[in-house]
Parts: structure tokens; sequence; C-alpha cells
């Protein structure tokens, strides 16, 4: 698959077969992520790996609960919480890898150089045949300090993007994207 096909093919994967990414694999897709650029090549970034099941439940139900009660003040999460109060709901769609991809401590950019580490990776995924999703219902839950101390992210930093990782379970549909929208087009 050559980077065009990969940027057509890439969809965020919400069925995962129950099969754990290897340690290889993963390696492999974070140095992918590093070869991103970074704003005066400051490489902010830090990566958390989670493939325990049952600290990915725990972290879901949490996220949920947070989720839950910002939904009475934020009508975008509100428009979510039935979903949130359902208790077979898992933010992480059952997947077996959460890669949380943080950085060391926040900067003008850093946000930006963690996204741009979150696409090489999601797009290396896609190459490799699998499945990635984007979770930002998990972000603020990612960022409670306690959270934060268990991945080993600095007080001063944050979790930027949570992508889920695994092999789909189906192939998931083509989304239409609309046309570029062009504000402008200034020329000399």
């Amino acid at each position: 698959m050559n980077l065009r096909d990969a940027i057509h093919a890439r969809r965020a994967v919400r069925a995962y077969k129950p099969v754990a990414v290897d340690e290889v694999t993963v390696r492999q897709l974070l140095h992918e992520a590093v070869q991103a650029p970074s704003a005066m090549n400051a490489q902010p970034w830090v990566f958390s790996i989670v493939q325990d099941r049952a600290r990915l439940r725990r972290y879901s139900d949490r996220a949920k609960r947070h989720l839950i009660e910002l939904a009475a003040t934020e009508p975008k999460v509100r428009a979510y919480a039935e979903m949130l109060r359902d208790e077979a709901f898992n933010i992480f769609y059952d997947a077996g890898t959460l890669i949380v991809i943080g950085v060391r401590e926040r900067t003008a950019f850093s946000e930006a150089d963690g996204w741009l580490a979150a696409q090489n990776l999601m797009l290396s995924a896609c190459e490799a045949g699998l499945g990635t999703c984007c979770i930002g219902l998990a972000v603020a839950m990612l960022n409670l300090p306690e959270v934060k101390q268990e991945l080993a992210i600095p007080a001063e930093g944050a979790a930027i993007a949570p992508i889920i990782l695994g092999a789909p379970s189906s192939s998931a549909a083509p989304v239409a994207r609309k046309e570029p929208h062009i504000a402008s087009w200034l020329r000399g």
C-alpha cells in the first residue's frame, strides 16, 4: 500500500478482533510516529501503551462517569449522554491496545506535534492492515493527575491523542468527504 492508498483507506475502526497487537508491531508503529515533524525539532512526545483489558475497562468506566458529569454543562457531551450511561458501552470499543500519545510539557506547539505523530501512527497502522480510532472522549480522564502518573506522563505534560489499535473485525465503509473549502487563495 502506498501513502495515497493509506490516506484514502484509513478509517475510524470501532470493532476489533480479540487478537493482541504484538510488541514488535507496536514498536514499529511508534518508530513511524516519531518520524513526524515537530516545531523546532522539539520531539516532545511520550507514548504510553496499555494492553491490559481490565485497566482499559476501568479507564472506560471512569471516563464515562467523568463525561456524564460534564454533560450538564457541555452540549457536545450531552449528545452522548445516553450512550455513556450504557454499562456495556466501552469507549475503547474493546480494542486490546491503547496508545496514548502525550507530551512531556505543554508548549505553544506541543499539541500539534502530538497530532502529527498520531497521523503517522494511524497511517502506518492502516498500511499494516490494522485499525485505529482516536478516542477524544478519553482525553479529559487521561489527563487526571493520578491517571497521568499511572501512564508515566509528566505532571507538566499532557495526554494529547488516545489511539486504539487492533485487527479490525470488519471493514469500515468509506465516508464521503466534502470538497476542500478554500477560504482564500491570495496570489501576488
